[in-house]
């Protein structure tokens, strides 16, 4: 039977979440490059709802910010007093009128919930024809959660929150997950019904499956092969809990597409990450945001990089890199730092302890140790001597350089922006390049050397230097006698 397309379904995210003890809402945490909201919309998405609706309320106007970032098929509604879940559905349907078909109510904070977790419990719903059909799961430990009350056929019976439970029926193992697949013109007239005698004296939309009951509709339930999908998270024990299990299942959807990882107990992507086969990623490595690795890369160990584009067969090892382009057969590390704006052609390299900031390298040009390259670009095969500083700030505005095809910039250079060094021009060491160097020429600028005899022995009498001084000046003078 085909999963029917729901409706609606709706995300329930109006929570303060005042378990996670801070001061950012709940469902805007991120786990695994993605905020917990964002990761239940991702999955309902994959259902094809008609319509998508979120619930808001701690903290409308920050989540309904992100909501118009990441989620602008989402339609919001304010619960301006969160007064239970049966409350908040109940504002939705006062706000957009009554939905019919398959309404799916789900929570905004359950990032491991799959999409094909949901149309099971969709076709499941369909296939039994009942007025609601509630996901739940067999727990080790459920406490806290809403038992599943079932009667001696297995038929659904009540749902009963963890404080309103007697002894009996927190001993049951079946939990509710909160997910629910109601019959839309149904669900608008008991949610209506529901009342308010409970602990918190709030209107919980478990009730609604006794009323339908007792208004003689079939209410079932849809068992999850894993419970651990259906786990919320409330702190921040859940929030690592969460990170660690989505990226278990990242990393093995991406190691069985062709990719090696040498330790996933140390590796973390994010969901938006792209790995091509035969990419192989070392111990201690980080992958965030919409990263892309070619075929054939390295990457590792102790490397993160954040948006980064990186070629096939490139090495990238011992590095931050942010915003970057690293081309196909480059070098990069170890110990290498490249800031947003940075480009390295093929072959190009950027080595240990360089800085790169708004950079363009061109093919097969090395940059490779102890350097900083900012807003600059440097030329097919150049190379860039140890400790050379592109000195782009003046303090105000930023300026940029240009350094030639095959140029050879000498270690312990200084180039002043603005200036350009020609094609096949070099720097000799040392020097402070403040105006242009023409194509060809080698540009030299620092002062002449001269070496004051005796100044040792005169300025630091008695000292270990003075001593050393004095035996090689009386090995010399001993030497030249024997000659």
């Amino acid at each position: 039977m085909s999963v029917p397309r729901p409706a609606a379904v709706i995300v329930l995210a109006a929570g303060e979440g005042t378990r996670m003890k801070s001061k950012t809402p709940k469902i805007l945490h991120e786990v695994s490059g993605r905020t917990l909201v964002d990761h239940m919309l991702t999955a309902a998405r994959g259902l094809e709802p008609e319509r998508l609706i979120v619930v808001v309320g701690h903290a409308r106007d920050r989540v309904q910010a992100h909501l118009a970032q990441t989620s602008p098929d989402a339609q919001t509604v304010v619960q301006f007093e969160q007064k239970g879940t049966g409350h908040a559905v109940r504002v939705v349907l006062e706000s957009v009128g009554t939905i019919g078909g398959t309404v799916l109510v789900t929570y905004g904070d359950t990032p491991l919930l799959r999409a094909e977790t949901l149309a099971a419990l969709l076709e499941r719903h369909g296939e039994d024809g009942n007025a609601v059909t509630v996901l739940t799961a067999e727990v080790p430990d459920p406490h806290g959660y809403g038992r599943i009350v079932r009667d001696a056929t297995g038929a659904v019976l009540e749902i009963v929150e963890e404080k309103d439970a007697g002894p009996e029926q927190r001993a049951i193992k079946e939990m509710n997950s909160g997910v629910y697949a109601f019959d839309g013109l149904l669900l608008a007239d008991a949610v209506k019904r529901v009342s308010t005698s409970n602990a918190q004296g709030e209107e919980y939309l478990t009730d609604v499956l006794s009323i339908l009951r007792q208004d003689g509709h079939r209410v079932g339930a849809h068992v999850a092969a894993d419970y651990v999908e259906v786990e919320g998270v409330n702190d921040r024990v859940q929030l690592a809990f969460a990170r660690k299990v989505l990226n278990s299942r990242l990393l093995e959807a991406h190691m069985r597409a062709g990719v090696t990882v040498i330790d996933p107990e140390s590796t973390w992507v994010d969901v938006d990450v792209t790995l091509e086969p035969d990419v192989v990623i070392h111990p201690n490595t980080q992958l965030h945001g919409r990263t892309t690795v070619g075929e054939g890369a390295e990457v590792g160990p102790a490397t993160t990089l954040t948006d980064t584009v990186v070629g096939e067969g490139a090495l990238v090892r011992n590095a931050v890199c942010v915003e970057a382009e690293i081309g196909p057969e480059a070098l990069v590390g170890p110990y290498a730092y490249l800031r947003p704006g940075t480009v390295l052609a093929r072959k190009a390299k950027a080595g240990t302890y360089v800085e790169m900031k708004n950079a363009q390298v061109g093919e097969g040009a090395k940059v490779p140790h102890l350097t900083y390259v900012g807003d600059a670009t440097i030329g097919v095969g150049a190379n860039i001597g140890a400790s050379t500083i592109f000195v782009n700030y003046d303090g105000v505005n930023k300026h940029r350089s240009t350094v030639g095809d095959h140029a050879f910039v000498g270690c312990d250079t200084m180039l002043v922006a603005p200036v350009n060094v020609g094609d096949g021009a070099y720097t000799a060491a040392g020097s402070v390049i403040d105006s242009d160097v023409p194509p060809g020429a080698i540009g030299v600028a620092r002062g002449r050397q001269r070496n004051i005899e005796g100044w040792v022995a005169r300025k630091r009498a008695g000292t270990k230097s003075a001593q050393a001084a004095q035996r090689a000046a009386e090995a010399g003078n001993e030497q030249g006698s024997k000659t």
